[in-house]
């Protein structure tokens, strides 16, 4: 999927929704048949990997990188 689509950056799989459990991304009842699903998450990591920046709806590039640029 990612050589198909021109990713260049690393991409994650949660198929177990370890993850998405431990960051309460699920949505209730937004998917088929009332299943929980996982919504969309974005994260800002400092160098020493300290989430410093999390929006759980997509944010757009400028909001990223004034986001980015509040950063010490």
């Amino acid at each position: 999927m990612c050589r198909k689509g021109g990713i260049t950056f690393p991409v994650l799989s949660d198929r177990n929704a370890t993850a998405a459990r431990q960051y309460d991304l699920f949505l209730p009842k937004a998917g088929r048949e009332d299943r929980d699903i996982s919504g969309a998450a974005e994260f800002l990591l400092d160098t020493s990997g300290t989430v410093r920046w999390r929006k759980l709806s997509e944010a757009g590039p400028a909001q990223l990188l004034a986001a980015a640029k509040l950063l010490p």
